[in-house]
């Protein structure tokens, strides 16, 4: 009796816990499937991905490099004109290429899903949402997707090839060869895109917190001296130990974390607002 009773009190209040977890089993086996499906279509198209994607910044005639020589001759800078990487791939293990194909098509396979697999994220927390709060995040889908895939273009158009120019023109010694292994260069490359695309989440972060009160736009102003030094070492952790690479990732997170200040001082003005008409009808 106190069971039938437990149980018809979980289905007047919604879902029950099993409910719960049955849901949330169906939306990561969906946010699986898309990487997956992803994943082995990466992996079919090994020439476009590994020929085109992966080993195109370590190519003179990359996109990134002509825009640079472009720009050289434009301005009269012809030093900006990239016409040699001295530095070969090669692959010391049996198993290197292979694992690395594995990799490669794990990484563009979980980029290219991120829309679909935070939009399933959303489905299931949003239920649980009170109707103001889904209000206020409306769009969240649309704009955490938009600024992952632009830091990992960033992360592959900028941080990347301007990285591997650094790298493979580093030399202690004339008779010291460059001679990268492909795990070194695959690992190199997707940690670079990775960290760059989740980097680029600072509003996000900001805005939610912001929602609930945690942060304020007088705080993240009067910390802005010690975000400058966070942002500073962890993108001297998440880059290769050059200045270049850590100030190309550093300049837009720092330029992300004055646009969460805006987005804090917008939800601010728009909470005294609210609270403005509530105590105007009060008094009414």
């Amino acid at each position: 009796m106190a069971l039938d009773q437990i149980k018809d009190e979980e289905e007047e209040g919604g879902m029950s816990f099993l409910d719960h977890l049955e849901a949330l089993r169906w939306h990561l086996l969906r946010s699986v499937s898309a990487v997956l499906i992803f994943t082995v279509v990466a992996f079919i198209a090994k020439d476009f991905v590994f020929g085109v994607l992966i080993l195109g910044p370590s190519k003179v005639d990359f996109w990134t490099y002509r825009v640079l020589c472009d720009l050289g001759n434009y301005v009269g800078v012809p030093a900006l004109c990239i016409n040699d990487l001295p530095f070969t791939i090669q692959s010391r293990q049996m198993t290197g290429q292979f694992s690395m194909h594995m990799t490669s098509s794990l990484v563009v396979g979980l980029i290219a899903a991120f829309p679909y697999l935070f939009y399933e994220v959303w489905r299931f927390i949003s239920p649980g949402l009170y109707a103001k709060e889904r209000n206020a995040a409306r769009g969240a889908v649309f704009f955490v997707s938009f600024l992952f895939l632009s830091g990992a273009l960033f992360g592959y158009y900028v941080l990347t090839p301007m990285s591997i120019n650094f790298l493979a023109n580093y030399q202690l010694d004339p008779s010291i060869a460059n001679e990268f292994d492909i795990t070194s260069y695959v690992s190199t490359l997707s940690m670079l895109v990775l960290a760059s695309a989740i980097m680029f989440q600072l509003p996000v972060v900001v805005y939610f917190l912001s929602m609930s009160g945690l942060v304020t736009s007088k705080m993240l102003k009067s910390y802005r001296r010690h975000s400058i030094v966070v942002i500073l070492i962890v993108s001297a952790i998440i880059t290769p130990p050059d200045v270049i690479s850590q100030l190309l990732i550093a300049m837009p997170i720092l330029v992300l974390y004055e646009v969460g200040i805006l987005i804090a001082k917008r939800l601010e003005k728009q909470r005294a607002q609210k609270q403005a008409e509530f105590d105007q009808n009060k008094d009414a």
